[in-house]
């Protein structure tokens, strides 16, 4: 089983970028969790970051036919990301929205998502745990579908 793994804009940054609302866990150490986790779930992990929204666009498109599910931190890209909206929901695969912050409890205009429309679901607020717990979420959920079907 293959999942994918998109952070969005100046994920990159993790760990230096306002550690007072991420944390000082840097997108290295978040995807060394990642891997420990899928392996131990085996299931196999492609990640990317980009800074530029039609990256992830790509990559998603790349892997239509390869992947059985997504983890998205559309960071920046969470509000005003329509083209990213228009690729998630063309998945034939179910996609998970994370956020290391609970974005329902900052600025304002941040507790919108265009994304979260359409994503499966959404986990926020537990930092770098949002991640794992996402990954977990999404693979049991595959199986359990699997023998359904």
């Amino acid at each position: 089983m293959k999942i994918l793994i998109l952070h969005g804009p100046n994920l990159n940054l993790f760990g230096r970028r306002e550690p007072h609302i991420y944390g000082t866990t840097t997108l290295a150490q978040i995807n060394e969790r990642l891997l420990k986790l899928a392996a131990e779930l085996g299931v196999e992990l492609d990640i990317v970051q980009s800074n530029h929204e039609g990256a992830l666009i790509d990559f998603l498109h790349a892997n239509i036919d390869a992947a059985q599910g997504a983890l998205v931190n559309p960071a920046g890209l969470t509000q005003h990301g329509v083209p990213l909206h228009d690729a998630i929901k063309a998945m034939p695969f179910p996609v998970i929205e994370v956020h290391m912050s609970n974005i329902a409890a900052r600025e304002a205009w941040r507790a919108h998502s265009i994304i979260s429309p359409a994503v499966k679901a959404t986990v926020q607020g537990f930092g770098p745990h949002s991640y794992l717990a996402g990954l977990q979420a999404l693979v049991e959920s595959l199986r359990e579908a699997a023998q359904v079907a």
